[in-house]
């Protein structure tokens, strides 16, 4: 085995170099003596050739700092309380080919990916999860979540900034199965089906905050994610729909509900240079598909060309109690539409504050006014919808705009992700403005 050379930063000692190998220094692991409690940075190539190789020699609280260059790999992390950095978010770079299913794939607790790009894999740029035939490549028959009998095995905290996902198969940054984590900051387009997607957690305690997703079938999905769901402060503009929140009987823990879907920036969802939706979703902000219990409130949602929020079921499972808030909608072909089968209608889903302008049926906020009593039906009416046009492959979908790096990617040490994160205050999430974000975005709103 080659000798590869270990910077350990210590407080104490200042740069101590550990030598591992195939020799004496080795203490029967593999990876060569430290320290006790010693934090490592493996720089990636100076210490090792590729980001897996460095991966495979880290121990919980190493950090794997990763130099310019487009490596051709698939890396997992099955090591708890690892750091995955690169030096350059736009210059350090996973590349799939469209040979590889997943870039980046997280099955340990405490693990941070930040400040990289990941692109071109056939399904998930960064998948993290706790489900070992989701982390195998076996999606199931639904294309990224069917898992058959597995038992449900949650993945138990994790943090994902400043990370680009664009041009792939399946979804940019996708988490399955977990629970206690953070994705924030990032970039995801050209998903064919969306750019950051979060499925199957009860309670999930999960924040999704401060992304652009644009270019994407659909900008974020939560399937099944319920309990402590914050999706707040996005950028979710110029995808064909912008944000669902849905049940699904491919995923376990149905139904969904208990999310908070709040200060988000939610617009122009009709972009025809994007992956074609499965479910011909199109020209929508929010389709709320048999989710329950959620509360939507100060969101900007404007200038989606079918409707600003749709609210349906999902087969058998009708949705209830959802509860749409002082959010502001402008310029939608309708501005909130409900539409339900017969056998699963809607209960108990209302509106109050919001500033809108149209609604299917008609008089919504007058008829469906919260608070509502328990179990009301809820109204439902139709409207003539233009079918969806064709879209283009993920892999011609337009690079990203240059975005923001994380703060001293060089210079600060391994990030320690907290078992529990701290939760958003509902209260103290204000109304975006239209340029929320705007300067790491391609698709501009008017």
């Amino acid at each position: 085995m080659p000798r590869l050379a270990l910077r350990v930063l210590a407080a104490a000692l200042g740069a101590l170099t550990l030598v591992v190998g195939c020799g004496g220094g080795d203490d029967g692991s593999g990876r060569g003596r430290r320290p006790a409690g010693a934090r490592v940075t493996i720089r990636v190539p100076a210490d090792a050739p590729t980001v897996s190789a460095a991966v495979s020699l880290a121990r919980p609280g190493d950090l794997v700092l990763v130099a310019p260059g487009v490596y051709h790999e698939s890396v997992r992390i099955d090591t708890a309380h690892v750091t995955l950095r690169g030096v350059s978010r736009a210059k350090v770079v996973i590349d799939g080919r469209l040979q590889q299913p997943n870039g980046v794939v997280v099955t340990a607790p405490g693990v941070a990916v930040e400040n990289l790009t990941v692109r071109n894999n056939t399904q998930n740029g960064i998948l993290v999860t706790g489900s070992a035939k989701a982390a195998a490549g076996l999606p199931g028959r639904g294309g990224g979540y069917d898992t058959g009998e597995e038992p449900v095995t949650f993945l138990k905290s994790f943090l994902v900034s400043y990370v680009t996902a664009t041009r792939n198969g399946l979804y940019g940054i996708y988490a399955f199965s977990a629970q206690n984590g953070v994705i924030e900051h990032s970039y995801a387009s050209g998903g064919a089906d969306s750019g950051i997607y979060v499925g199957q957690c009860k309670p999930c305690h999960i924040v999704v905050r401060d992304n652009v997703a644009e270019l994407n079938a659909v900008g974020y999905e939560g399937t099944n994610a319920s309990g402590d769901m914050y999706v707040v402060g996005n950028r979710l503009v110029g995808n064909r729909v912008g944000l669902t929140t849905n049940s699904d009987h491919q995923e376990k823990l149905l139904p969904q509900q208990g999310a908070v879907v709040a200060g988000n920036l939610i617009a122009a969802n009709q972009q025809t240079a994007t992956p074609e939706q499965a479910d011909g979703g199109w020209g929508t902000g929010i389709g709320i598909d048999g989710g329950s219990d959620n509360q939507f409130t100060r969101n900007r949602i404007t200038d989606n060309s079918r409707a600003g929020l749709v609210i349906t079921a999902t087969a058998d499972l009708p949705p209830a109690g959802n509860r749409i808030v002082d959010n502001t909608f402008t310029g939608n072909g309708v501005d909130v539409a409900w539409t339900f089968p017969t056998a699963a209608r809607g209960r108990g889903n209302c509106l109050r504050g919001n500033d809108l302008r149209t609604t299917v049926p008609a008089r919504l906020a007058t008829t469906a006014s919260c608070p509502l009593p328990a179990g009301s039906p809820s109204p439902a009416g139709e409207w003539a919808t233009p079918a969806a046009p064709g879209g283009i492959p993920f892999t011609e979908v337009a690079a990203p705009a240059p975005q923001p790096q994380f703060p001293g990617p060089v210079t600060t040490g391994a990030t320690a992700v907290p078992a529990v994160p701290a939760l958003p205050k509902t209260a103290g999430i204000r109304l975006p403005s239209a340029s929320l974000l705007a300067a790491n975005a391609r698709v501009q709103t008017s």
